[in-house]
């Protein structure tokens, strides 16, 4: 029987790495039938064998809460699904109503959505505990109704282990194939590279700052989460060291590893941060450079083991230059660290690995 399977996502792009990629396409290699909807405004597409639909794109957020998710649903009912798989705390709604619908619906958890809004900058202060709380009531709820929860992390499994016994971790590692270069580390040019979305929670200001001691350019690769903010950085002493290439596809994206001598990964040790498993740092390490990482003690332990980075207090600009220049001026040191980090990849930290999981997690529920 072929089994048809359905992805929701009212927030995030049609090609997200995790959505689309690597397990839309999995899934689809697996032998299942899968569309995925979303909400960009780019209409229908097939695309890997994934059927892709289009439920148009609300641009003001509250919009975008209200509405989307009811065209959502709408166009998951007609494809009639035999499991729904979502990505978005704002479907959770929807995914309740499938469930009346007697569907098989999977929870997909990026992140660790109470401990997030702790750090929203658009939150009142003194509310933000008040709605973190109270989103943690109804999440833990919903989740005990769900045929299964995927979670991006192993602290996040741990977390709804006790409310649904379905809970599995699948891992966010990349795809060995997509960026992994055999450009030779000593032919590289002189250059660092930051590539993600830019926030100051993200550490963008002491990069730009950390420039100032480090004679290198950077590849900065990525969208400011706001106009206010990079104004303010472009500001900063140290950017006129950085090249801004803005949101890049994946093409771009091992392009700029591939000549690339370092990467940073210094966000902020916030509460959601403490315990996430970062997707550049693992990209770093596939493309064989070696990073720069936040001395946050999951990633000193991955660090450290696999002995593939440096660790940097991310507050501190003259820390984070530090360690980029030991490692630009021990070259032999630093492609040690970097061939290091891409045997890891091959070993342990692939979604070649992940993707068995998430199929199984399918296997069992159906």
């Amino acid at each position: 029987m072929l089994y048809k399977i359905c992805h929701l996502t009212s927030v995030h792009s049609r090609y997200d790495v995790r959505i689309f990629w690597k397990e839309c396409v999995s899934l689809k290699k697996a032998g299942f039938d899968v569309s995925l909807i979303v909400a960009d405004g780019l209409g229908d597409e097939i695309k890997k064998g994934v059927h892709i639909f289009d439920v148009s794109k609300e641009t003001k957020r509250i919009n975008r809460i209200l509405k989307s998710p009811k065209r959502v649903k709408a166009k998951a009912i007609e494809i009639n699904a035999d499991v729904y798989h979502f990505h978005d705390p704002e479907l959770i709604p929807i995914a309740l109503k499938l469930i009346k619908e007697d569907k098989k619906v999977i929870y997909d958890v990026h992140e660790d959505v109470p401990r997030q809004l702790l750090t929203k900058p658009y939150l009142k202060k003194f509310i933000k505990p008040f709605i973190s709380r109270i989103f943690e009531i109804f999440e833990n709820r919903a989740a005990k109704k769900f045929s299964a929860i995927v979670t991006a992390t192993d602290f996040i499994k741990d977390r709804f282990l006790d409310i649904n016994k379905n809970s599995y971790s699948v891992k966010n590692y990349p795809i060995i194939s997509e960026l992994n270069n055999e450009k030779d580390y000593f032919s590289k040019e002189n250059r660092i590279c930051y590539i993600g979305s830019i926030s100051e929670v993200r550490g963008i200001k002491e990069i730009v700052s950390a420039m100032r001691f480090i004679e290198s350019q950077m590849d900065l690769a990525g969208n400011f989460n706001t106009n206010t903010l990079r104004d303010e950085v472009i500001k900063i002493d140290g950017w006129e060291k950085v090249s801004e290439h803005g949101f890049v596809g994946r093409e771009k994206t091992a392009e700029i590893l591939a000549q690339s001598r370092v990467g940073l990964v210094t966000l902020y040790p916030t509460i959601n941060y403490k315990d996430a498993l970062p997707v550049k740092m693992f990209e770093y390490m596939m493309a064989g450079i070696p990073f720069v990482a936040s001395n946050i003690e999951l990633w000193k332990s991955i660090a450290d083991e696999n002995n593939c980075g440096l660790i940097a207090n991310p507050y501190k600009p003259d820390d984070i230059a530090e360690k980029v220049n030991f490692l630009l001026q021990n070259p032999e040191q630093a492609n040690e660290m970097g061939q290091n980090g891409k045997k890891a990849i091959k070993e342990k930290f692939n979604w070649a690995i992940e993707s068995q999981i998430l199929i199984e997690v399918y296997k069992k529920i159906l």
